[in-house]
């Protein structure tokens, strides 16, 4: 992945963090009504554990990113501290 800024000011240089701003947004606060801000966070969090772990994207070649995290960490652990799969449940857990 390449790091990079926008220049200030000029939010039409952003184009992907504002369509995934627009997508949770749809998802959420469009979707749903909140009664508190601890039941918008809670779904917020359920919403992006779906997200990443069921939505296969263009990006990683056609992985979900939880999906392509374990990849990686099966073809090199080395980069890893720790192995990453305790931290997506899965089917045994």
């Amino acid at each position: 992945m390449e790091h990079r800024l926008t220049r200030l000011c000029h939010p039409w240089t952003n184009g992907q963090v504002e369509r995934m701003n627009r997508t949770i947004k749809e998802a959420t606060t469009k979707a749903f009504h909140y009664t508190s801000l601890e039941q918008l966070q809670i779904h917020f969090k359920d919403y992006l554990w779906a997200y990443n772990s069921a939505r296969p994207l263009r990006a990683p070649k056609g992985k979900t990113p939880i999906g392509f995290i374990l990849d990686q960490w099966h073809k090199n652990p080395q980069p890893f501290k720790r192995d990453p799969s305790h931290y997506f449940p899965g089917p045994n857990t």
